[in-house]
């Protein structure tokens, strides 16, 4: 119940062993207040170190946090116990991922997550490789083995069955496993897994399909739910970078599925996220990696004002030019 055996009311388990620990962390180190946070920490079978005790306010905060509950761990745990494996995510997934008929090889492939079925590898994200301007094609295989040599369809999102547009014929280089910010050259991957590819980063833009087999279809482009509104215009200091200015922005839009790169009627290079801090990420990555030697200004960020019809009205409405 409730409330307890003198009739006041009790605090949820929650607030009590989750949120008022975190809350009370949080204020001692905003407050300066050191020993209170090594303490606490004490007490949780956690310690500080002495150059984190030299921490102030929201530094200090961060030190505290990463100990009490480290983000790594937490996440882990929480992909370990909530989601389904690709073996069982895949049987009912297969409807809203799959663009083709529902009984071809691919789908049931797909379906089964069969490693011995057609190729089916859907191509997310392009990860920024060591090798100037190059990139690992960062994708899932949701059927069949990819191995190095291999020769494959890639397809990009335009491709339609049975015509050449934004199709093409290549071999993989070389597969790779990828582990945060390390590689391993890997053999072959099978269905389940996900994989970095080598040598197809200039074929696709920022997603697509790889797949074996002729008569394979798309998988389904990934919808975001939302949209890049926020807009900062980006030009170079000096005018004889003006090249590797626009050379950065087609890095930056390959490598950040979300982020729009845009040229805007007066001539200014526009770059649209999804918020101030994906923008503001997205500027910064611009500015130390894709454009590392080359001095930058950037606007004010700024929102573009958008409507919609979203009723009917109750009366005749007409625009008329003026």
């Amino acid at each position: 119940s409730g409330t307890g055996a003198d009739g006041k009311s009790l605090d949820r388990a929650f607030c009590a062993f989750c949120m008022r620990p975190i809350s009370q962390i949080f204020k001692a180190a905003m407050d300066d207040d050191v020993a209170k946070v090594d303490t606490m920490l004490t007490k949780m079978g956690l310690s500080l170190s002495e150059d984190e005790k030299d921490l102030r306010q929201k530094k200090l905060v961060k030190a505290a946090m990463a100990k009490f509950l480290p983000a790594a761990d937490a996440l882990l745990e929480m992909l370990i116990l909530h989601l389904p494996s690709p073996r069982q995510a895949q049987k009912y997934r297969v409807d809203t991922l799959y663009e083709g008929p529902m009984d071809d090889a691919c789908a049931n492939g797909i379906r089964s997550c069969d490693p011995k079925g057609p190729l089916m590898i859907y191509v997310s994200k392009m990860v920024p490789s060591s090798d100037k301007g190059r990139f690992y094609a960062f994708g899932r295989v949701f059927s069949g083995t990819v191995t190095t040599g291999q020769k494959v369809r890639i397809m990009g999102p335009n491709y339609l069955p049975g015509k050449k547009e934004d199709l093409f014929l290549k071999s993989i280089q070389r597969t790779i496993l990828m582990m945060g910010r390390y590689i391993e050259s890997i053999e072959s991957i099978p269905a389940g897994n996900t994989v970095g590819l080598v040598g197809v980063d200039q074929y696709l833009l920022k997603s697509g399909t790889i797949s074996d087999d002729e008569n394979a279809h798309n998988i389904a482009v990934m919808k975001f739910s939302v949209s890049p509104v926020v807009q900062v215009a980006v030009e170079c200091k000096n005018a004889q970078d003006l090249p590797k200015l626009v050379d950065g922005l087609k890095k930056l839009g390959k490598s950040d599925p979300m982020v729009q790169i845009i040229m805007s009627e007066s001539g200014e290079h526009v770059v649209a996220g999804a918020g101030e801090l994906h923008l503001e990420i997205c500027l910064k990555d611009l500015q130390d990696d894709f454009c590392a030697n080359c001095p930058l200004k950037f606007s004010p960020p700024v929102v573009s004002f958008r409507e919609t019809v979203d009723a009917e009205s109750t009366q005749m409405c007409l625009s008329k030019s003026p």
